[in-house]
């Protein structure tokens, strides 16, 4: 006990806690045996719980705190947790009828994947919040939309040559959890039981499949969706590294959603790059002018904001969206944003599953509506208006929106050459029931929308300037264009410069 305090009390001092001598005492006895064991077995998730708040606030102190001051929604300590702090046991025991991951571990029932439900102990709003947000669908939004799929298999394909054509010959589900499944999670499942060696003798843990991941809409043991440590890493779940942009990097990069690229180059970006070491990142709440002067992604999305007077600018959320009317990038044509999380009940006219129809005419039934769009944007607008007149900020709109329509013609112009290859034959779509990412046409189709126009939308959103033009911007829109133009035309007058030879007669 005697190295664990001093651990602890220098975590203690850098955020500026309460003595730790007396906080090692209040943890749970379940915490301190796993702690006996785990800092000798797992010494780096020790040390990261360590320095962070967990191991020094137990929530009945948190819940003293003034309300906009509390980084914990629920009304009351939850049970089991009266006088202690948040340790391995508290999060890794509890709900463990629940888990298929739980497993008999030196005397008690633990298991390994900590999901939004266990978490929802202490932070039931967030939870809510995070389960009407698109990421936590993640996993299904990509997956069960037949669309969405077919361009994952096609992209995570292995490819052989033969009979003249490149073929795509499998995909296997490593390569999947390596690639998309990555950052919208997998889904985690008991595969079994295996018998290990450790350090301390044989012991048995389960096989899970789809582990390791922390992806944004990963499938738990338990039933529930997402991760809370994508954004919140294990195991100091620090809200200082969930409020910096390289957090939100690790999916959000590109080229197919290249926001963190754009922020970078941005104007905002250049003031937290030169400035960033200076700000306040743990404060709650967080003060504009003060604690930080520029936005970073939770600034926008996320975060508790107030101004200097105390004033609440911003409400923390963890619904991501409630901020955004757009769903600005992942689809053909950026539309409203949908009404729900689950995006695969969308169904276009067509009988497609996408919020609008090839020719871009929105599926309005599945969008928010101009009311709510209006709301949404008002939010957001007041959080720019913090540091920036009404005509800038309202300029800067009508930019966006400008620029959401022109991308969306410049997609639908794409869409129109890619129908007419298929009307020649010169490649098969949906008619021949076919898929529509896997020629040559169709991946310059595909590059027009989910490359070029999501970074000319995000450059125009965030002011990243040259990533609307060269850097994968307008120019690349236009050229794109030119090339499927010109595609259609070679293999069109090729295929007519083909003679039929004819039989002679005797």
């Amino acid at each position: 006990m005697r190295r664990l305090s001093v651990c602890l009390f220098a975590g203690a001092v850098a955020l500026g806690l309460p003595d730790a001598e007396s906080l090692a005492a209040t943890m749970s006895e379940a915490t301190q045996t796993c702690i006996g064991c785990h800092e000798m077995v797992t010494p780096g998730i020790v040390a990261d719980w360590k320095k962070g708040r967990h191991a020094h606030v137990t929530p009945q102190d948190a819940l003293k705190k003034p309300e906009l001051e509390r980084r914990m929604s629920a009304s009351a300590v939850p049970e089991g947790m009266e006088g202690v702090v948040v340790g391995c046991a508290e999060c890794h025991t509890v709900n463990a009828a629940g888990h298929k991951d739980t497993f008999e571990h030196n005397g008690f029932q633990v298991h390994i994947v900590v999901s939004p439900r266990d978490c929802a102990a202490c932070h039931p709003q967030e939870v809510a919040e995070y389960g009407q947000n698109i990421m936590s669908q993640a996993y299904g939004n990509l997956m069960e939309n037949p669309v969405f799929k077919d361009l994952v298999d096609t992209s995570n394909s292995v490819y052989d040559f033969h009979g003249g054509k490149a073929v795509a010959t499998k995909v296997d589900g490593l390569t999947q959890e390596d690639s998309c499944l990555y950052c919208h999670g997998t889904r985690i499942e008991v595969k079994g039981m295996e018998a290990r060696e450790t350090s301390m003798g044989e012991m048995s843990f389960p096989v899970l499949s789809g582990w390791p991941n922390g992806g944004v809409g990963r499938l738990n043991p338990d039933g529930s969706e997402g991760s809370c440590s994508s954004c919140h890493t294990r195991h100091a779940f620090s809200i200082e590294m969930a409020r910096k942009p390289a957090t939100c990097s690790e999916c959000h990069k590109g080229p197919d959603v290249p926001a963190y690229k754009v922020y970078q180059v941005s104007k905002h970006g250049n003031i937290y790059e030169s400035m960033g070491d200076k700000w306040n990142f743990d404060a709650v709440p967080w003060t504009v002018g003060k604690d930080f002067t520029a936005p970073t992604c939770a600034t926008c999305h996320a975060s508790l904001i107030v101004n200097e007077s105390g004033d609440v600018v911003a409400k923390r959320s963890h619904q991501m969206n409630d901020r955004s009317p757009w769903r600005l990038f992942g689809l053909i044509y950026a539309t409203a944003h949908p009404k729900g999380p689950d995006t695969t009940v969308i169904v276009n006219k067509a009988g497609l599953p996408l919020p609008a129809e090839l020719t871009g005419e929105p599926a309005a039934a599945f969008l928010i509506d101009e009311k709510e769009q209006g709301k949404r944007r008002a939010a957001m607008q007041a959080i720019c208006l913090q540091c920036h007149g009404a005509q800038w900020v309202n300029g800067q709109y009508e930019r966006i929106e400008n620029t959401i329509k022109t991308t969306n013609e410049m997609t639908l112009t794409a869409t129109k050459i890619l129908l007419s290859a298929w009307e020649k034959g010169l490649a098969k779509g949906l008619a021949q029931k076919d898929s529509i990412f896997n020629e040559a046409i169709e991946r310059m189709w595909v590059e027009q929308w989910l490359f070029y126009a999501n970074s000319t939308r995000f450059a125009s959103a965030m002011g990243g300037a040259d990533y609307g033009v060269f850097a994968d911007g307008r120019w690349y829109l236009s050229k794109n264009l030119q090339q499927m133009a010109d595609w259609v035309s070679f293999l069109d007058a090729a295929h007519k410069d083909v003679k039929v030879p004819v039989k002679k007669t005797k």
